[in-house]
């Protein structure tokens, strides 16, 4: 009698772990759909301009970065906000004025959400700056950095060079979006005012 009514009671028990895992894979699968409906199938639907990077790919290293004064300085330093990232020689050249110049309209042109836009220069060698461009493109955080170590990091298209493209960093410290070369402002506008949009940090 007591053998019984052992084996009626362990029964539920079975279901009620059949359940559980029931709800943890209902609970689950949209987690799981959104993931392979972003990084796997890529729907047409997504139209972003830039070119999405799996920061898993491109975890950002250390730089040992300078600030101008000689001070070490880390990309980490404006985690937090949305950074807007651009490589050149300090020896600026007409491209390299025309990426800070975009920067610095992308950022204005985001309105009451710019204070969560920062922009930084990765100046690859220690050529002097030019003062009147320093003072016209105020705010823009600058540091030397080892052209080897972005070379490492930054992914970038066939037939071009890091200075050819601007990045995007979440406000986690994750590289995630590339800009193509000689891209168009408009639509870099439009990534970044959706990104903005939709991200509730930063």
């Amino acid at each position: 009698m007591s053998r019984d009514f052992e084996v009626e009671q362990s029964k539920p028990r079975a279901g009620g772990n059949w359940a559980l895992w029931a709800v943890i894979a209902v609970c689950a699968a949209p987690l799981l759909l959104s993931y392979l409906t972003y990084y796997v199938i890529k729907p047409q639907s997504r139209n972003n301009y830039g070119a999405l990077i799996d920061p898993r790919n491109f975890p950002i290293p250390p730089l040992q970065g300078r600030t101008l004064d000689d001070k070490p300085q880390e990309l980490d330093a404006y985690k937090g906000k949305w950074i807007i990232l651009q490589v050149d020689s300090g020896d600026c050249q007409q491209y390299c004025q025309k990426k800070l110049y975009e920067m610095r309209q992308l950022r204005l042109t985001q309105g009451k959400e710019m204070t969560r836009v920062e922009r930084v220069w990765l100046i690859t060698d220690k050529q002097p700056l030019d003062t009147m461009l320093m003072r016209e493109y105020d705010g823009t955080h600058m540091m030397r950095v080892d052209p080897a170590k972005l070379s490492a990091w930054l992914p970038v298209e066939q037939g071009t060079s890091a200075s050819d493209h601007l990045y995007m960093i979440d406000p986690l410290g994750n590289l995630m979006m590339r800009f193509p070369k000689d891209a168009d402002p408009n639509r870099v506008k439009r990534d970044l005012g959706k990104l903005l949009k939709a991200s509730k940090i930063g």
